[in-house]
């Protein structure tokens, strides 16, 4: 009987699949739109403009569909639910990538991020809505991690500056176009179109996307140490170590969100049970020596997570300082950050400029000495002769130097990896980018509501009572890890001897 393609099954590997095939030779005048990767950059691209449009436009309907659900009590699941499960999802696509190639995770991923899209938008009830977004993290922390080894495989090193790029700007759009498309979609046709309409744009990416990575980057990577007697190689199993951690930071990540939701003294069980978890965990799924900044490698994780977690968690509480405090609507406390979204892909454009690779560090110092500032100077807003519009132009340069590290950090995480290892590194990157900005959302919010913060609920208009001292409480404590960053960004390359 012959055997079938194991890229199709993920079966044993036979003699004669040769694995990936190697990147072309690229000419100095080729881009990421040139003949040879055009397919393939569409597609993939494609796949990040679908999850943006998700995660600007769902969040639009969701206080609608918790109410209509009579869920508004269980509307916070709705959120960890779909993080805890792609902190899972994101190991387990490293392990999958590295050991079966990346097609197998991101067609899941993909698959299962439009399923759960269909389970949300036909839910009968809250925890229906729940378990849609839990199966919406799944798919969307396969698919990350995923596009991440598809790039390390399919592009030569000069050209992934450019497509990381290509991924930030594909945000843009979304950013100012989901949440105003969704809004109308759902007062006049109904929150449930929101969930239902995307899945149909999943059919582009796969047919652009999936012939060139079948070619490209399907199958897994060859160890140098056994290329000499390739007939007794054998696809390694699946790490179950590491399998357990992943599923200790979902469960541990998911009891903090519950606990930093309930300030009671009960709420310290759930909390200490999720430290205990997400502990040793971390410390097992992140590379050796991220706590402590070791150079190289680890400096690189340590810096995604503390960008992100600073700058993401001080963002949430802008639009509810502009309306609770200087008066501003929504809708104008939202097109405050709407700029952002042009600096954002306007520095990760920056970055990718072939001329600025021997000073790749350096622009990460820059850009995190600028969110550094940014966050800072976010609570000048709360001064009356403070313009409000003067928030608007500091977040600006924040998201400009966000664009400068991280799409500098997904680079330099490829550059250090090896071929074998991206998918397990890129998860790593993922989980520090996740992870901290769970901890620090949770950190944020305890402290806000515990210095007259009020009763906040994600509609700001909700809040009430807020005291200018409980955003300070939120800023400064994120401007100075975004300040420790700076310093991270000194230790990203290992020097030479």
């Amino acid at each position: 009987m012959t055997a079938l393609n194991p890229r199709d099954t993920g079966v044993a590997e036979t003699p004669e699949d040769p694995g990936p095939a190697p990147a072309p030779p690229v000419e100095r005048d080729q881009t990421v739109l040139s003949g040879p990767y055009r397919a393939l950059s569409i597609g993939i691209v494609s796949v990040v403009l679908l999850i943006a449009f998700e995660a600007t436009a769902v969040g639009t309907a969701m206080p609608v569909a918790a109410r209509e659900l009579d869920g508004v009590s269980l509307y916070a699941f709705a959120f960890s639910g779909f993080f805890t499960t792609s902190l899972f999802a994101m190991v387990l696509s490293g392990q999958w990538s590295d050991r079966h190639g990346p097609l197998a995770p991101l067609t899941t991923g993909i698959s299962a991020f439009a399923a759960g899209l269909l389970l949300a938008g036909t839910a009968g009830t809250m925890w229906l809505f729940i378990l849609g977004r839990a199966v919406q993290g799944l798919g969307g922390g396969l698919v990350i991690v995923a596009l991440y080894v598809v790039v390390g495989r399919a592009y030569p090193e000069r050209l992934r500056p450019a497509i990381m790029a290509a991924f930030a700007a594909s945000w843009v759009v979304p950013s100012i176009v989901g949440p105003l498309a969704s809004g109308a979609v759902t007062e006049h046709i109904g929150w449930r179109w929101v969930f239902l309409g995307i899945p149909v744009l999943v059919a582009f990416p796969l047919a652009f996307a999936l012939p060139q990575i079948r070619r490209r980057a399907s199958g897994p990577v060859e160890d140098p140490d056994t290329r000499a007697d390739r007939t007794e190689k054998r696809r390694p199993s699946f790490d179950r170590r590491r399998i357990r951690l992943a599923l200790a930071i979902s469960l541990g990540a998911g009891l903090l969100q519950y606990a930093a939701q309930d300030l009671r003294w009960i709420s310290l069980l759930p909390a200490a049970a999720g430290v205990a978890l997400l502990v040793p965990a971390v410390l097992g799924l992140l590379p050796h020596g991220t706590y402590r900044a070791a150079r190289g490698l680890p400096s690189v994780v340590l810096l995604r997570g503390v960008a992100a977690g600073s700058f993401i968690a001080a963002e949430s509480f802008v639009p509810l300082m502009l309306v609770t405090q200087r008066g501003l609507s929504p809708t104008l406390a939202g097109f405050s950050l709407a700029a952002g979204g042009g600096t954002w892909a306007l520095g990760s454009w920056v970055q990718s400029r072939p001329r600025l690779e021997p000073y790749r560090e350096r622009l990460t110092t820059l850009g995190m000495a600028l969110v550094a500032g940014a966050i800072a100077a976010a609570p000048s807003v709360l001064i009356d002769g403070v313009p409000a519009w003067a928030l608007a132009v500091a977040w600006a340069f924040g998201c400009f130097g966000m664009g400068l590290v991280i799409s500098s950090t997904s680079v330099l995480l490829l550059q250090l990896s090896a071929p074998e290892e991206a998918g397990t590194n890129s998860a790593a990157l993922q989980i520090s980018d996740g992870l901290s900005n769970v901890l620090l959302l949770a950190a944020g919010g305890a402290a806000f509501a515990a210095l007259g913060g009020g009763t906040v609920t994600h509609a700001a208009t909700d809040a009430t009572g807020s005291h200018p001292a409980a955003f300070v409480a939120v800023f400064l404590p994120m401007a100075a890890v975004a300040l420790a960053g700076v310093w991270v960004t000194t230790r990203l390359r290992v020097p030479h001897p």
